[in-house]
């Protein structure tokens, strides 16, 4: 069979071995602080209204500041642009409305010269319907792009298998015209998935995954990998030979790109996730998205209590040595509610999403800032809580200035707006006129850029964007954070959370007051009595465990503290 890119297409983007080396940690991931960022709503360079990778090559001083470690960049290949990028039409170059190749290594570059890695998106499950790959299977068959598909006669198989769209997709068939087929889709029935089960397919997918090596990024993240095979009397999810596939993906990594990162985004809950971890003797990722946890933490604001997420920790599985669950608050999806009950559900709805268009698929379609009503202490506190947890935390561009949405454009867009870099005309995203912006700006009253913007929450001392960036700096100053263990404490008020964080060299006790109401909680630390207690981000003391093992602590309404617990000087 005919290689499914012409040779010159394959060859290693000239310049990449002479990229600025980063540390030799290979598990730098499990200290790393993530951002996830939208190239086409960041910042644009040439104004035409669609953000670029030089745009973006002029904010890395800018997330160097924040403490960023790594940029998650979306899908940035050519494509229709049905799914936001999603729908990739060629897997081995860039969307020439973001730039060239060429710019794109030339950030990889810059980043790293920064100390900033760059983790892109590996979209392993489907193509768009105008890929080449699928346009020559549905009009040459019996050529050698005729199997990269999975095709039948009826779309009766795979029966067992759900719909994941059920807003928008009442089947995993769609009919073609052209090859009058039946062809198959997890996704949207423009996103025909591909088929692993032949050889020439993962081949490939590897070398894909190659050519993007050779640039110099540092990771990617698997989208949709629980659904690479089907299998009939399943539900065609997380399939043997899917994971054989993703250790043989890691295998390649390993010893071709020694240092680069799999992230696995498997929907699923951790004792199932878990399975992507792979194990000692076949790893498979790195890292894997830990989706039950996000839910809760909103839960638990609004319910007042720790149960949720008590129990959503305790049911987390340990994982391989080298293995990190991937954190975060929200990103560029619906908030997403399959994995919690219906009555759970109904009142997630009810609490953050009482106007119909605000919800999305099983799903939320809102920003941080916004689902929490503004409140900057909910917003600090939920980030607390994903800098504290077992993982490696993912922020979600904006956040960390409050930005707003727009619920009211379609799909999930509303999340997915431009940058407000300052108070200028285009928020200082795009000096094109912004009616011609790939997104409208966010236009309600108090989240606009002339309310919320970079610029602005710089120069403000106590702003979220200043004490998120204290906060990010709090924690590279604790590796225990990114990879100790941890250990659920008991309190005796449900809704003050605690636990500890240790390593080799320190222990944390992190309590966060999840009440709107001041709680004085008394905390139990086994082991502990004579212990004492400093804040890490004030330096200040508090009360010496006592005797009897325990610590009387009082926080305001919606408040935490990590606090270093160091043994007395005589038992040191």
């Amino acid at each position: 069979m005919s290689h499914p890119y012409p040779p010159d297409h394959r060859q290693p983007v000239l310049g990449a071995s002479s990229l600025p080396p980063l540390t030799e940690d290979t598990h730098w991931y499990r200290r790393a602080v993530f951002y996830e960022v939208m190239v086409q709503s960041f910042k644009d360079s040439n104004g035409d209204g669609i953000g670029d990778f030089p745009g973006l090559m002029s904010t890395l001083d800018y997330l160097s500041w924040l403490g960023v470690d790594c940029l998650w960049v979306p899908p940035f290949y050519p494509s229709p642009g049905k799914d936001d990028g999603y729908d990739v039409a060629d897997y081995m170059s860039v969307n020439p409305a973001y730039g060239t190749l060429e710019d794109f290594t030339r950030f990889v570059r810059e980043a790293h010269v920064r100390g900033i890695r760059v983790l892109v998106d590996m979209v392993l499950n489907h193509t768009s319907d105008q890929h080449p790959w699928f346009q020559s299977s549905r009009e040459d068959p019996a050529g050698p792009f005729g199997d990269f598909y999975v095709w039948r006669d009826t779309p009766t198989g795979y029966p067992d298998v759900r719909v994941i769209f059920t807003d928008t997709e009442e089947s995993n068939w769609a009919w073609d015209p052209v090859r009058r087929q039946f062809y198959w889709h997890r996704f949207f029935s423009h996103q025909p998935d591909l088929n692993y089960e032949n050889p020439a397919v993962r081949r490939a997918v590897i070398d894909v995954v190659r050519f993007w090596c050779s640039t110099g990024v540092d990771g990617f993240r698997l989208d949709a990998i629980p659904y690479l095979f089907e299998e009939e009397g399943t539900n065609g999810e997380s399939l043997p030979a899917t994971h054989h596939f993703i250790a043989t993906l890691r295998e390649v990594i390993d010893t071709e790109f020694p240092g680069t990162v799999m992230l696995a985004e498997a929907n699923q809950p951790p004792r199932d996730v878990v399975a992507y971890f792979g194990s000692d003797d076949q790893p498979e990722c790195h890292m894997c998205f830990h989706f039950p946890v996000m839910p809760r933490i909103f839960q638990a604001l609004r319910e007042e209590s720790s149960q949720g997420l008590r129990t959503i920790l305790a049911e987390t599985p340990p994982l391989p040595q080298g293995g990190q669950w991937a954190m975060f608050l929200r990103n560029h999806d619906e908030l997403t509610l399959e994995m919690v009950s219906d009555e759970e559900r109904d009142n997630m709805y009810r609490w953050y999403a009482p106007d119909p268009q605000m919800r999305a698929n099983v799903g939320i379609g809102r920003r941080l800032a916004p689902l929490l009503h503004g409140s900057q202490r909910e917003v600090e506190i939920a980030h607390a809580l994903l800098l504290s947890l077992p993982g490696s935390p993912f922020l979600y561009y904006g956040d960390e200035i409050g930005m707003g949405d727009d619920y009211t454009l379609p799909d999930r867009y509303g999340v997915r707006t431009p940058m407000q870099w300052d108070a200028g005309p285009g928020g200082g995203f795009s000096d094109a006129d912004p009616a011609d912006f790939v997104l409208p700006m966010v236009s309600s009253p108090g989240w606009d850029h002339r309310a919320i913007n970079v610029s602005q929450s710089r120069q403000r001392e106590h702003s979220l964007l200043n004490w998120l960036r204290k906060m990010l700096a709090v924690r590279r100053e604790h590796p225990a954070f990114g990879i100790g263990s941890m250990s659920l404490l008991s309190t005796d008020d449900d809704a003050v959370l605690a636990f500890l964080r240790r390593d080799e060299s320190e222990t944390i006790l992190c309590v966060t007051n999840l009440s709107s109401s001041s709680r004085a909680v008394r905390i139990q630390l086994p082991g502990m009595g004579g212990w004492g207690l400093k804040d890490l981000a004030t330096g200040h003391s508090f009360p010496t465990v006592n005797e009897h093992e325990y610590v009387d602590i009082t926080l305001p309404r919606h408040s935490f503290y990590w606090l270093s617990v160091s043994m007395p000087k005589e038992q040191a």
